[in-house]
């Protein structure tokens, strides 16, 4: 008898692999629905669709490893970032799915209700939440809407050597800006910036990359918390956080 591994679980989704297949168990059916639609969409390598029966997805694993995952150093090479950029590149090239994507004016409501939350509640010190507030307004400018994956963390890139086998994760892929996608590639990885940039292979506004990883780790510090995900850990969200107030004071 196979094994079942428990990868994800919190209430809104539980994802479980059973030998070389995950079965993503989603209590809202649209992020299937858009997961399938992007996965079908997408001119980059993902996972095979094995079957769907809602609420359930079943995919087969993709070969390799992670390029990174949150909070410790990524053993992939410079080679393998590179071809990262270069991937959402492709991705950003494609046309975008056919609906609505948020704008700067949607995401900047969102950010002042989380600052407030997070302000309210004494998650983080005042300053550093004020600081990091006003990095993030450079990100919330007009942008043309790309195809973007959404949730682009180096987790749900796999490589084998240098070349990209798979991303995985497409539940929240819709048009967006560019940049926020190489912001989630490299959040807590900025050492590895400058490779995603040059297999990006076009001129990056680094400054707007900035201020979207203090504007995704304002966003996502509530959520980890009520998920039970440390967000304290090192080069994770609040370690972010606290170093992009650092260089702004």
């Amino acid at each position: 008898m196979e094994a079942v591994e428990i990868v994800v679980a919190h209430h809104e989704r539980v994802t479980v692999r059973v030998g070389d297949a995950f079965l993503k168990i989603d209590a809202d059916r649209s992020r299937i629905d858009i997961e399938v639609e992007a996965m079908r969409r997408a001119p980059i390598p993902t996972p095979e669709i094995l079957w769907r029966r809602p609420p359930v997805l079943a995919l087969a694993a993709v070969p390799g490893l992670a390029l990174g995952r949150r909070g410790e150093p990524s053993t992939a090479s410079p080679a393998a970032w590179v071809a990262a950029g270069a991937a959402v590149r492709i991705l950003h090239d494609a046309p975008p799915p056919p609906r609505p994507g948020r704008g700067p004016d949607e995401i900047a409501a969102q950010l002042d209700s989380e600052c407030a939350w997070l302000t309210t509640n004494n998650v983080l010190p005042a300053d550093v939440i004020a600081r990091n507030r006003r990095i993030a307004a450079a990100a919330l400018r007009p942008w043309t809407p790309v195809f973007t994956h959404g949730d682009l963390q180096p987790a749900h890139v796999f490589t084998d050597g240098d070349a990209i086998t798979g991303v995985i994760d497409w539940s929240e892929a819709g048009p967006g800006d560019a940049l926020y996608d190489i912001a989630a590639l490299t959040l807590g990885h900025e050492e590895r910036l400058d490779d995603v940039v040059a297999g990006y292979g076009t001129a990056v506004d680094v400054d707007v990359v900035r201020a979207w990883w203090s504007l995704r780790s304002l966003l996502g510090v509530r959520w980890l918390i009520e998920h039970g995900v440390d967000a304290t850990a090192p080069g994770c969200e609040v370690d972010v956080l606290s170093t992009q107030a650092g260089r702004d004071s």
